[in-house]
């Protein structure tokens, strides 16, 4: 029988579950093994998961599973090099030359365990069956005027922190901005057609800003795209990867600019192919600004775990989306699982001996 291991997420400030209470419910009655750890973070309480039926185990004791169990968390797995024997569906970030996600790698080719990353489940198609695009656009964009909004008073961006409800994260932006007194910012936003476009225009809208929308339509030159240094605020929403133009160069720290905040919400430093040359680390949520120039100054936000500031809403959302692959996961060999297997056995070849 195929048994899902719910791992609590190990990782500062993630609060999200891939799976909600109604979903294991379904995979239950579907003949799937339901086990969910306890977890001290997660933003929808085990009670939940008691009801639906799941046996509750304790926190963080995956390592101790059944061999045959997949074990289902959404973030990285703790940096302390153990071979990796389960097959693991998460988010890895080893596909694109990530030094980090090398490391990973190396650990499943030594414990012989498989990961099915989540950004990389795809229909036939080639697109995603899921994802938390939508809220990490939203987050990505209230981090970046916040930014934006501490610069007006002099300032770096404090800490940002978990909000109930988007609603509550509104109502702070709002009030910080009437407190101000001062007009909105306008912002450009590039992949605006997609997921976490739509999440980064729908919060820059709500906020009563303008919006300069750009997509493939408008980057299909290959640049250079002189228009982004004449927003306030650049929110870049377009995963890296190869042919991926440069929207901002190097030079952009010193290049005559309106430009002030870059909130490059597809996050992605270290990849060979990041379209934001002007910084080379990801921020985090107690320091969510990267001050990269001084005078005018340039702030970067970009933080890799977004849709953790709206926990349950995100949460709900991709549990939803995710659900009928999950529901599949009794054949492996074909469909999603089969391809995200392909992806990684293709990179597993290329890992060094």
């Amino acid at each position: 029988m195929t048994h899902l291991w719910v791992r609590a997420e190990q990782r500062q400030n993630e609060d999200r579950v891939g799976l909600t209470p109604d979903g294991a419910a379904r995979l239950i009655s579907a003949g799937i093994d339901v086990t969910v750890e306890q977890s001290s973070t997660r933003a929808i309480p085990i009670d939940g998961y008691v009801q639906a039926g799941c046996t509750i185990v304790p926190e963080n004791s995956w390592t101790d599973a059944p061999a045959d169990a997949i074990v289902f968390g959404l973030k990285e797995l703790p940096d302390d090099g153990t071979p990796l024997r389960h097959r693991h569906i998460m988010f890895g970030h080893a596909f694109k030359g990530q030094p980090a996600g090398q490391i990973l790698l190396r650990r499943f080719a030594a414990g012989g365990g498989t990961l099915y990353d989540l950004e990389y489940l795809v229909d036939g198609d080639g697109r995603r069956v899921a994802a938390f695009g939508y809220w990490a656009g939203y987050a990505g964009a209230a981090v970046a005027l916040k930014c934006w909004m501490a610069q007006q008073n002099g300032a770096l961006c404090g800490p940002v922190s978990v909000y109930a409800s988007s609603d509550h994260l509104c109502n702070d932006l709002r009030a910080g901005l009437d407190a101000m007194g001062a007009n909105r910012p306008n912002a450009m936003v590039i992949g605006a057609l997609g997921r976490v476009g739509t999440g980064a225009t729908d919060l820059c809208t709500q906020m009563g800003m303008d919006v300069t929308r750009w997509d493939m339509a408008e980057t299909a030159s290959g640049g250079p795209f002189p228009e982004i240094l004449d927003h306030d605020i650049f929110l870049n929403c377009i995963l890296a990867r190869p042919g991926t133009p440069v929207f901002v160069p190097a030079s952009a720290k010193t290049d005559p600019r309106r430009l002030r905040v870059i909130g490059d919400i597809a996050c992605d430093p270290d990849s060979d192919f990041s379209p934001i040359k002007v910084y080379d680390r990801v921020t985090d949520w107690a320091e969510p600004a990267l001050r990269v120039h001084d005078d005018p100054p340039l702030d970067v936000t970009a933080i890799d775990n977004l849709p953790s500031m709206l926990p349950v809403e995100s949460s709900e959302d991709y549990a939803d989306q995710l659900l009928p692959s999950l529901l599949t996961l009794g054949d492996l060999g074909s469909g999603v699982w089969g391809r995200a297997y392909e992806t990684f056995r293709t990179h597993m070849e290329r890992i060094p001996a």
